[in-house]
């Protein structure tokens, strides 16, 4: 598989992953029923993937001499900001964090479809 592919390939997962951990903390925040242990696995999973995503990313650069669009690298990067801001605000809104992830994934499922669109 070449690094373009796997690029690709893993860009639909992130952006799927996300979309579904944003759904389930949403739901969640709505019928405390869901969430679960299972919720913050998956969530931490969904995230984690934007740091593969990007070590793909700069491999292409790097190793291929690709040229991707200009906002295509500046969504990257903000991706993995806003993962970092997530992160970072759990303790501070504690009591809406299913809220606050269910939000952030379907924000990172954005970025990651914006992504796709430019690149």
């Amino acid at each position: 598989m070449s690094l373009i592919s796997a690029h690709e390939i893993l860009g639909w997962i992130f952006v799927v992953a996300n979309g579904i951990a944003g759904a389930w903390a949403l739901s969640a925040a709505h019928w405390g029923q869901l969430s679960r242990r299972g919720l913050w696995l998956f969530t931490g999973f969904a995230e984690a993937l934007a740091t593969p995503q990007a070590v793909l990313g700069a491999l292409l650069i790097t190793t291929q001499d690709r040229e991707p669009p200009d906002m295509h690298v500046f969504y990257g990067f903000l991706t993995m900001m806003v993962v970092a801001i997530l992160f970072s605000y759990r303790s501070q809104l504690s009591d809406k964090l299913l809220l606050l992830y269910g939000f952030g994934g379907l924000f990172l499922m954005g970025l990651g479809i914006r992504a796709m669109l430019l690149g």
